[in-house]
């Protein structure tokens, strides 16, 4: 005996075939979409931290912690946010050693951060700047040097001790 024929409401799709083809076309979107999703996260962004050291005369040596970085205009990559001893010399020039405080910026704060170093999918800059002015070295003349010298010799003998004269900025 044959089965009687079932009446299958039409639904929206009229055949497996459409069904199938259905199926595949929202896994290729849920695949695409895990794609894109695992790209933005192996590709996210960084800070990337730069600081530069200009001088007036350039060409002077810099030293950042005491590592030499270059010549001015000279730059370095720095990872940590903090105080930065800096050391420009010049022949010529008198030798300057500056301690800089290098804040870090807004984005930089705690919980934030994580955000900004491993999730935003965009580079972010920033850029620290720091002008030196140089100033020309003083050379005493040879006299006054040797004057002073003999002072001395003199004050030593007859028992005088005096402090040396300070620089002072």
């Amino acid at each position: 005996m044959s089965q009687p024929k079932r009446n299958v409401p039409t639904s929206f799709f009229s055949s497996r075939k459409q069904l199938r083809r259905s199926i595949a076309d929202v896994r290729t979107c849920w695949t695409c979409l895990f794609l894109a999703s695992l790209t933005l996260a192996v590709s996210s962004g960084c800070v990337r931290r730069r600081l530069t050291v200009r001088t007036t005369p350039p060409g002077a040596v810099v030293s950042v912690d005491n590592q030499t970085i270059g010549t001015t205009p000279a730059a370095t990559s720095f990872t940590y946010y903090g105080t930065r001893e800096i050391r420009v010399e010049k022949e010529g020039y008198k030798t300057e050693s500056i301690k800089r405080r290098i804040n870090p910026p807004w984005y930089e704060a705690p919980v934030l951060d994580f955000f900004s170093e491993s999730l935003w999918p965009w580079e972010i800059r920033d850029e620290r700047i720091i002008d030196v002015q140089l100033v020309p070295e003083t050379i005493e003349p040879t006299g006054e040097v040797l004057q002073r010298a003999d002072d001395l010799r003199r004050q030593s003998r007859a028992g005088v001790v005096t402090s040396p004269k300070s620089n002072s900025r």
